[in-house]
């Protein structure tokens, strides 16, 4: 090939000092024909050749083309790379050419026969303000109250602004879902006339031909309350929505890093909220104005809400069984033993179960998520416990709070049970844990610390520690431990009574 120095001394050659073209040709060694195309025109390079022969590779272009036509019905992730090829065609085939040579004739029939890697083809779009948002789920982990727990981050971005809300919810399932879109359209401060999604089983029961879905029951009762249309992205084919894919790893990677440390989850979030209502100050590639700047733009084109909030709450009805607790999503949630074998209805919110019997609530729990966990109310079986001393040490509602109780109260089950034996000073500990019911937490264990320090051995000088708590300030006045101390009976009357008969 000639390279750009020899044709600019040919030119220089003939046009400058004026020499012939037998003479260039000598000097150069290039022929007087390829001189005389060197001075007619521009320098031009290397032309490829119209149709690339493989002498080498001639044998077996028949063999490459069947399997890379077979690789049309195969997953795209199994198909032959041209790397694959070269080796089978060594292996099975006893190929000598170079690797060189495959790739290029590899390249080539992926193109002529539609299936090359890189035959996707994407409009560059830019979505109008307040008409469309993205939804989507990451995984994340966090610290919540010392214990280290898994977490689903739910995400709802603009499409038209990059504005974006993220939260924190313990699952995926329907209500955190719902949840997730009723924070989501108050931090917008309005509702996206389309909102674009996965095939979330909690939104889709059944995927139907091209886009058709068939939907859940109570997400079409979110739709048409809030008046947005649903889209849903063809299986697989993520970058449908990849501005939320996105944000899914951004909000990972800047919210969540270092892992967050909160009291619970409702501190998280409030962290989290604050984060996506300063995030905006940038531009995104392609436009003139900032995140926050169109944001405020965005506002005026968004649907309006609702004046009531849409009710997120689930129901569900049964009867309490033999240990009192009622079943709801597999798992079990105490009611006080006078309702055990009673029919209970329940409300399930994101975050709490609310127990009714007759229309009265009788129980609230912490939500639970999973399978086959308990949470009993220690309170609720108080009353059984005390009837039945025996069963305090393995009773589960007590080993469950036993772990979390301050030392001050093993301190006094112990003395009770020194100074009454096991069963009456149980019995005697059981009516201090049931101050908790009616009082408040700390000021329970402030007297039972202050029972330990007056050495005393009773839950009525507990309760007396309770109920007059702070009156004894003064310091005239003798504490407790004094006050119990008898003074020694006058006996000698009794003599006067016997000398009287």
């Amino acid at each position: 090939m000639l390279e750009v120095e020899q044709y600019d001394y040919i030119r220089t050659a003939y046009r400058v000092y004026g020499k012939k073209i037998r003479q260039i040709a000598r000097e150069t060694g290039h022929s007087r024909k390829t001189i005389r195309k060197v001075l007619q025109g521009q320098y031009m390079g290397y032309k490829s050749r119209a149709k690339q022969v493989y002498p080498i590779l001639g044998c077996y272009l028949g063999i490459i083309d069947s399997w890379l036509e077979d690789d049309k019905n195969c997953p795209r992730k199994q198909r032959h790379t041209a790397i694959r090829v070269f080796h089978r065609l060594q292996q099975e085939h006893g190929f000598t050419g170079s690797e060189a040579t495959v790739r290029r004739y590899v390249r080539e029939t992926r193109i002529r026969l539609g299936i090359h890697k890189n035959s996707a083809v994407f409009i560059p779009c830019d979505a109008l303000l307040g008409q469309e948002a993205e939804i989507d789920w990451g995984n994340c982990i966090a610290i919540l109250d010392g214990k280290q727990t898994a977490l689903k981050l739910f995400c709802m971005r603009s499409k038209g602004s990059g504005k974006h809300f993220v939260q924190c919810f313990p699952c995926e399932r329907q209500q955190a879902l719902f949840e997730g879109h009723i924070q989501g359209f108050a931090f917008f401060g309005g509702i996206f006339s389309v909102l674009i999604y996965d095939n979330l089983t909690t939104a889709v029961e059944k995927v139907l031909r091209g886009r058709d879905r068939r939907l859940q029951e109570n997400f079409l009762k979110l739709k048409a309350y809030y008046s947005f249309t649903p889209r849903f992205c063809n299986p697989g084919q993520g970058h449908e929505k990849g501005g939320i894919e996105g944000l899914v790893g951004y909000a990972r990677r800047n919210y969540m890093v270092p892992v967050p440390v909160a009291d619970s989850l409702d501190q998280l979030n409030e962290r989290l909220l604050i984060q996506c209502l300063n995030f905006g100050s940038h531009r995104t590639a392609g436009r003139d104005k900032t995140v926050g700047e169109l944001y405020e733009q965005e506002k005026q084109f968004l649907l309006p809400l609702p004046n009531v909030p849409f009710s997120n709450i689930d129901t569900w009805s049964g009867k309490a069984d033999k240990f009192s607790t009622v079943h709801v999503d597999k798992n079990r949630y105490s009611v006080p033993t006078e309702n055990a074998g009673t029919k209970i209805s329940a409300v399930k919110y994101i975050d709490r179960v609310e127990l009714y019997y007759g229309g009265q609530k009788i129980a609230v729990h912490k939500r639970l998520f999973g399978n086959n966990k308990w949470q009993l109310d220690p309170m609720h079986y108080l009353a059984l416990i005390h009837q039945r001393p025996q069963a305090f040490d393995s009773a589960r509602p007590i080993r469950q709070w036993r772990k979390d109780w301050p030392q001050c109260l093993e301190e006094l089950l112990k003395r009770f049970r020194q100074k009454q034996g096991d069963t009456k000073g149980t019995k005697e500990f059981i009516l201090v844990l049931m101050l908790f019911k009616e009082h408040p937490k700390d000021d329970v264990i402030d007297a039972v610390e202050a029972a330990l320090a007056a050495n005393v051995s009773c839950s009525d000088a507990v309760v007396y520690l309770l109920q007059n708590a702070g009156k004894n300030s003064d310091p005239s006045i003798e504490p407790l431990g004094n006050w119990l101390r008898f003074e020694p009976a006058d006996v000698s009357v009794y003599g006067q009574i016997g000398g009287g008969i």
